[in-house]
């Protein structure tokens, strides 16, 4: 995964090109140093996503909280997303933020980068091996 920064001064954009070579556009919309940052993301042209990373000081520690707001998709009837929503994307989301946090405290603990899909692959962003 590679974060080529677009802008970054006050307007702060960058694009993340993950390992199965997925690109989507970064823009942050709030940065609080300190305290987290809100960001919209997905295709260039396309409709975004909306997450935020909330960090909470507990004197000794923090914790971090990353909530995402997905797009709807047009291409799954109205009716049916509920249902999509709750078997397939949202385990989805549930199993790549898990490894975003798993990777945080392997550097954290280990001071050394983490290695692509130490924590094992997922479908929407890893590049597939199994050939």
């Amino acid at each position: 995964m590679r974060n080529p920064v677009m802008i970054w001064s006050e307007q702060k954009k960058d694009k993340i090109i993950y390992l199965n070579g997925l690109e989507y556009i970064r823009e942050f919309n709030k940065w609080i140093p300190n305290s987290g940052f809100e960001l919209s993301i997905g295709k260039e042209n396309g409709k975004k996503s909306n997450v935020a990373w909330q960090l909470q000081d507990h004197g000794e520690g923090c914790s971090l909280t990353i909530s995402i707001y997905p797009y709807k998709t047009s291409k799954v009837p109205k009716y049916m997303y509920a249902f999509i929503y709750l078997f397939i994307i949202k385990p989805k989301l549930e199993q790549y933020l898990k490894n975003v946090l798993k990777g945080l405290e392997y550097y954290l603990d280990n001071q050394i980068p983490v290695k692509k899909n130490h924590f094992g692959q997922h479908s929407w962003f890893s590049q597939n091996t199994s050939n």
